[in-house]
């Protein structure tokens, strides 16, 4: 009997600790990195350059969605009509402005860096994670 009791108490403790474990590892777990506001500059060359916003948000189901803004044209919420991200790529289209990105995220999940085809034009585009 008194083994049949620490043993079931041996087994509960394993019990509470692995449970410990598994919470600690899953709050531990960073949310999607690509989650949240990006904002880089364009260079047109001849042209000034244009600031730009991406936001990205992740819907229940987990799939993404996003909006850019053009602050210094005044323009926002245009509204990504694509968008994947598949570590450590995203890729993201625009049929109303005529956009199509694609970028690598850094290992720190701080900078993406890519090429933003607008209108025929290829133009370098590095974003960078604002808090």
């Amino acid at each position: 009997m008194r083994y049949r009791s620490s043993f079931a108490i041996g087994m509960a403790l394993t019990l509470l600790l692995l449970l410990k474990v598994a919470s600690t590892s899953a709050m531990a777990a960073d949310p999607r990195p690509i989650i949240g506001d990006w904002e880089g500059t364009l260079d047109p060359g001849a042209q000034p350059k244009k600031r730009i916003v991406v936001h990205i948000t992740s819907a229940q189901d987990g799939s993404l969605n996003g909006t850019i803004d053009y602050p210094d044209q005044d323009a926002s919420g245009i509204m990504m009509t694509a968008i994947t991200y598949k570590e450590p790529v995203l890729h993201f289209e625009c049929t109303s402005d005529l956009s199509v990105y694609d970028g690598t995220m850094s290992k720190d999940n701080m900078q993406i860096v890519g090429t933003l085809k607008q209108n025929g034009k290829s133009l370098d585009l590095a974003l960078k994670h604002t808090p």
